[in-house]
Protein backbone atom coordinates (compact mmCIF):
# COMPACT_ATOMS: atom_id res chain seq x y z
CA UNK A 1 0.00 0.00 0.00
CA UNK A 2 1.50 3.39 -0.95
CA UNK A 3 2.39 5.87 1.79
CA UNK A 4 2.02 9.64 1.38
CA UNK A 5 3.92 12.38 3.17
CA UNK A 6 2.24 15.80 3.00
CA UNK A 7 4.50 18.86 3.22
CA UNK A 8 2.98 22.27 3.83
CA UNK A 9 4.40 25.62 2.85
CA UNK A 10 4.89 28.95 4.57
CA UNK A 11 2.23 30.42 6.83
CA UNK A 12 0.00 27.35 7.08
CA UNK A 13 -0.13 24.84 9.92
CA UNK A 14 0.57 21.18 9.26
CA UNK A 15 -2.92 20.57 10.65
CA UNK A 16 -4.34 22.05 7.44
CA UNK A 17 -3.58 18.65 5.84
CA UNK A 18 -5.93 16.81 8.23
CA UNK A 19 -8.85 16.74 5.77
CA UNK A 20 -6.47 15.38 3.13
CA UNK A 21 -5.05 12.61 5.31
CA UNK A 22 -8.57 11.40 6.13
CA UNK A 23 -9.64 11.64 2.50
CA UNK A 24 -6.71 9.70 1.07
CA UNK A 25 -7.00 7.09 3.84
CA UNK A 26 -10.48 6.30 2.54
CA UNK A 27 -8.90 5.83 -0.89
CA UNK A 28 -6.45 3.24 0.44
CA UNK A 29 -3.39 5.32 1.26
CA UNK A 30 -1.53 5.64 4.54
CA UNK A 31 -0.63 9.29 5.03
CA UNK A 32 1.12 11.57 7.49
CA UNK A 33 1.59 15.33 7.60
CA UNK A 34 4.72 16.10 9.67
CA UNK A 35 5.37 19.45 11.27
CA UNK A 36 8.09 21.83 10.19
CA UNK A 37 10.99 22.21 12.67
CA UNK A 38 9.86 24.33 15.60
CA UNK A 39 6.18 24.09 14.71
CA UNK A 40 3.70 23.64 17.54
CA UNK A 41 1.10 20.92 18.03
CA UNK A 42 -1.66 23.26 16.90
CA UNK A 43 -1.92 26.46 14.89
CA UNK A 44 -2.62 28.30 18.16
CA UNK A 45 0.51 26.86 19.74
CA UNK A 46 2.62 28.00 16.77
CA UNK A 47 1.17 31.48 17.00
CA UNK A 48 1.94 31.54 20.70
CA UNK A 49 5.64 30.76 20.08
CA UNK A 50 6.49 32.50 16.81
CA UNK A 51 10.26 32.46 17.36
CA UNK A 52 10.50 28.65 17.42
CA UNK A 53 10.53 28.40 13.61
CA UNK A 54 12.93 31.27 13.01
CA UNK A 55 16.09 30.65 11.01
CA UNK A 56 15.23 27.41 9.23
CA UNK A 57 16.04 27.43 5.52
CA UNK A 58 15.33 25.22 2.53
CA UNK A 59 18.26 22.87 3.15
CA UNK A 60 17.33 22.29 6.80
CA UNK A 61 13.68 21.78 5.90
CA UNK A 62 14.56 19.28 3.18
CA UNK A 63 16.79 17.29 5.52
CA UNK A 64 14.09 17.39 8.19
CA UNK A 65 11.61 15.70 5.86
CA UNK A 66 14.28 13.35 4.51
CA UNK A 67 14.75 12.08 8.06
CA UNK A 68 11.01 11.49 8.33
CA UNK A 69 11.00 9.60 5.04
CA UNK A 70 13.86 7.32 6.14
CA UNK A 71 11.50 5.80 8.70
CA UNK A 72 9.42 4.18 5.95
CA UNK A 73 10.13 0.67 4.68
CA UNK A 74 9.89 1.94 1.10
CA UNK A 75 10.11 5.44 -0.40
CA UNK A 76 6.73 7.17 -0.02
CA UNK A 77 4.95 9.66 -2.24
CA UNK A 78 5.50 13.34 -1.41
CA UNK A 79 2.68 15.83 -1.89
CA UNK A 80 3.70 19.39 -1.14
CA UNK A 81 2.14 22.83 -1.46
CA UNK A 82 4.06 26.06 -2.10
CA UNK A 83 7.48 25.70 -0.40
CA UNK A 84 6.37 22.18 0.45
CA UNK A 85 6.14 21.62 -3.30
CA UNK A 86 9.71 22.85 -3.73
CA UNK A 87 10.87 20.49 -0.98
CA UNK A 88 8.96 17.60 -2.57
CA UNK A 89 10.81 18.24 -5.84
CA UNK A 90 14.18 18.27 -4.07
CA UNK A 91 13.41 14.96 -2.38
CA UNK A 92 12.32 13.47 -5.69
CA UNK A 93 15.43 14.71 -7.45
CA UNK A 94 17.49 13.01 -4.74
CA UNK A 95 15.55 9.75 -5.30
CA UNK A 96 14.32 9.84 -1.73
CA UNK A 97 10.63 9.58 -2.67
CA UNK A 98 8.91 7.39 -5.25
CA UNK A 99 6.78 10.14 -6.80
CA UNK A 100 5.85 13.73 -6.05
CA UNK A 101 3.00 16.17 -6.51
CA UNK A 102 4.09 19.83 -6.29
CA UNK A 103 0.97 21.95 -5.85
CA UNK A 104 1.62 25.55 -6.93
CA UNK A 105 5.26 25.19 -5.83
CA UNK A 106 7.58 27.98 -4.79
CA UNK A 107 10.04 28.76 -7.61
CA UNK A 108 13.12 26.57 -7.88
CA UNK A 109 16.50 27.83 -9.11
CA UNK A 110 16.24 28.57 -12.83
CA UNK A 111 12.73 30.00 -12.78
CA UNK A 112 12.99 33.59 -14.02
CA UNK A 113 9.46 35.08 -14.30
CA UNK A 114 8.78 37.44 -11.40
CA UNK A 115 5.25 38.81 -11.77
CA UNK A 116 4.16 41.90 -9.84
CA UNK A 117 1.62 39.89 -7.84
CA UNK A 118 4.38 37.59 -6.60
CA UNK A 119 6.52 40.55 -5.58
CA UNK A 120 3.61 42.08 -3.70
CA UNK A 121 2.89 38.78 -1.92
CA UNK A 122 6.45 38.42 -0.64
CA UNK A 123 7.15 42.12 -0.05
CA UNK A 124 6.04 42.13 3.62
CA UNK A 125 8.90 39.72 4.40
CA UNK A 126 11.59 40.68 1.89
CA UNK A 127 11.30 44.41 2.58
CA UNK A 128 13.21 43.95 5.85
CA UNK A 129 16.56 42.07 5.69
CA UNK A 130 16.24 41.25 9.39
CA UNK A 131 13.35 38.96 8.52
CA UNK A 132 15.92 36.51 7.13
CA UNK A 133 16.51 35.27 10.67
CA UNK A 134 12.99 35.80 11.96
CA UNK A 135 9.63 34.07 11.76
CA UNK A 136 6.92 36.26 10.26
CA UNK A 137 3.13 36.17 10.27
CA UNK A 138 0.78 37.37 7.57
CA UNK A 139 -1.92 39.80 8.61
CA UNK A 140 -5.47 38.98 7.64
CA UNK A 141 -5.22 41.48 4.79
CA UNK A 142 -1.89 40.09 3.55
CA UNK A 143 -3.29 36.55 3.68
CA UNK A 144 -6.28 37.63 1.61
CA UNK A 145 -4.01 39.00 -1.10
CA UNK A 146 -1.49 36.15 -1.14
CA UNK A 147 -3.77 33.18 -0.47
CA UNK A 148 -7.46 34.09 -0.51
CA UNK A 149 -7.76 36.49 -3.43
CA UNK A 150 -9.95 34.03 -5.38
CA UNK A 151 -12.29 33.60 -2.40
CA UNK A 152 -14.91 35.65 -0.63
CA UNK A 153 -13.52 37.77 2.18
CA UNK A 154 -15.48 35.67 4.66
CA UNK A 155 -13.90 32.40 3.49
CA UNK A 156 -10.40 33.89 3.33
CA UNK A 157 -10.71 35.33 6.83
CA UNK A 158 -12.01 32.00 8.15
CA UNK A 159 -9.04 30.11 6.68
CA UNK A 160 -6.65 32.67 8.17
CA UNK A 161 -8.21 32.20 11.60
CA UNK A 162 -8.07 28.42 11.37
CA UNK A 163 -4.74 27.62 9.71
CA UNK A 164 -2.37 30.62 9.57
CA UNK A 165 0.87 30.49 11.58
CA UNK A 166 4.25 32.27 11.72
CA UNK A 167 6.90 30.84 9.40
CA UNK A 168 10.63 31.39 8.84
CA UNK A 169 11.56 34.17 6.46
CA UNK A 170 14.81 32.52 5.37
CA UNK A 171 13.30 30.29 2.60
CA UNK A 172 11.85 33.36 0.88
CA UNK A 173 15.21 35.12 0.87
CA UNK A 174 16.93 31.98 -0.42
CA UNK A 175 14.42 31.59 -3.26
CA UNK A 176 14.61 35.30 -4.11
CA UNK A 177 18.37 35.15 -4.81
CA UNK A 178 18.50 31.57 -6.09
CA UNK A 179 19.43 32.51 -9.65
CA UNK A 180 22.51 34.45 -8.53
CA UNK A 181 23.59 31.91 -5.90
CA UNK A 182 25.83 29.12 -7.31
CA UNK A 183 24.92 26.51 -4.70
CA UNK A 184 21.45 27.74 -3.89
CA UNK A 185 19.37 25.46 -1.64
CA UNK A 186 16.49 26.17 -4.05
CA UNK A 187 18.26 24.14 -6.73
CA UNK A 188 16.68 20.81 -7.67
CA UNK A 189 18.04 18.05 -9.88
CA UNK A 190 15.76 18.74 -12.83
CA UNK A 191 17.94 16.64 -15.19
CA UNK A 192 17.60 13.42 -13.15
CA UNK A 193 16.38 10.67 -15.48
CA UNK A 194 16.09 7.95 -12.83
CA UNK A 195 13.65 9.70 -10.50
CA UNK A 196 9.98 8.84 -10.13
CA UNK A 197 7.11 10.75 -11.79
CA UNK A 198 6.34 14.37 -10.94
CA UNK A 199 3.13 16.37 -11.22
CA UNK A 200 3.33 20.16 -10.99
CA UNK A 201 0.20 22.28 -10.72
CA UNK A 202 -0.56 25.97 -11.09
CA UNK A 203 -3.55 28.15 -10.30
CA UNK A 204 -4.51 30.79 -12.83
CA UNK A 205 -5.41 33.31 -10.09
CA UNK A 206 -2.56 32.53 -7.71
CA UNK A 207 -0.79 35.65 -6.45
CA UNK A 208 1.91 33.99 -4.35
CA UNK A 209 3.00 31.52 -7.07
CA UNK A 210 1.52 32.94 -10.27
CA UNK A 211 0.60 30.49 -13.02
CA UNK A 212 3.51 31.64 -15.20
CA UNK A 213 5.94 30.76 -12.39
CA UNK A 214 4.46 27.28 -11.89
CA UNK A 215 4.59 26.68 -15.63
CA UNK A 216 8.21 27.88 -15.73
CA UNK A 217 9.06 25.35 -13.02
CA UNK A 218 7.56 22.61 -15.18
CA UNK A 219 9.64 23.77 -18.15
CA UNK A 220 12.85 23.39 -16.10
CA UNK A 221 12.42 19.62 -16.41
CA UNK A 222 12.64 19.57 -20.22
CA UNK A 223 16.10 17.93 -20.11
CA UNK A 224 14.87 14.90 -18.17
CA UNK A 225 13.25 11.87 -19.77
CA UNK A 226 11.54 11.04 -16.48
CA UNK A 227 7.79 11.65 -16.32
CA UNK A 228 6.86 15.26 -15.60
CA UNK A 229 3.25 16.39 -15.97
CA UNK A 230 1.45 19.70 -15.48
CA UNK A 231 -2.10 20.54 -14.48
CA UNK A 232 -3.70 23.97 -14.31
CA UNK A 233 -6.55 24.90 -11.97
CA UNK A 234 -8.64 27.59 -13.59
CA UNK A 235 -9.62 30.38 -11.22
CA UNK A 236 -7.70 28.92 -8.26
CA UNK A 237 -5.59 30.97 -5.89
CA UNK A 238 -2.85 29.91 -3.49
CA UNK A 239 -5.39 28.67 -0.95
CA UNK A 240 -6.46 25.80 -3.21
CA UNK A 241 -5.34 23.06 -0.79
CA UNK A 242 -7.47 24.41 2.07
CA UNK A 243 -10.42 26.26 0.54
CA UNK A 244 -13.75 24.98 -0.79
CA UNK A 245 -12.00 23.46 -3.85
CA UNK A 246 -9.58 21.22 -1.98
CA UNK A 247 -11.49 18.03 -2.90
CA UNK A 248 -11.02 18.90 -6.57
CA UNK A 249 -7.28 19.34 -6.07
CA UNK A 250 -7.03 16.09 -4.10
CA UNK A 251 -8.95 14.19 -6.78
CA UNK A 252 -6.62 15.46 -9.51
CA UNK A 253 -3.58 14.37 -7.49
CA UNK A 254 -5.03 10.93 -6.74
CA UNK A 255 -6.16 10.36 -10.32
CA UNK A 256 -2.65 11.22 -11.51
CA UNK A 257 -1.09 8.85 -9.00
CA UNK A 258 -3.42 6.11 -10.24
CA UNK A 259 -2.40 6.70 -13.84
CA UNK A 260 1.28 6.67 -12.89
CA UNK A 261 0.97 3.36 -11.07
CA UNK A 262 0.66 4.59 -7.48
CA UNK A 263 -3.03 3.93 -6.82
CA UNK A 264 -4.27 3.15 -3.34
CA UNK A 265 -5.91 -0.06 -2.26
CA UNK A 266 -9.65 0.15 -1.57
CA UNK A 267 -10.59 -0.43 2.03
CA UNK A 268 -14.25 -1.00 1.29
Amino acid sequence: MPDIVFIHGLWLSYTAWQPWTKYVAAKGYQAIAPRWPGEGDTAAASRGNPHAQAGFGIFQLTEHFAAVIEQFDAPPIAIGHSFGGLIAQKLLGQNRVAAAVAINPAPIKGVTPLPLAQLRSTFPVLVNPLNHGRATTLTQRQFRYGFGNALSKAESDSLWEQWSIPSPGRPLFEAAIANITPNSPARTDTANTTRGPLLITGGTDDHTVPFISARATFEQYARSTAVTDFHGFDGAGHSLTIDHRWHEVADVALAWLEVRGFGGESQT
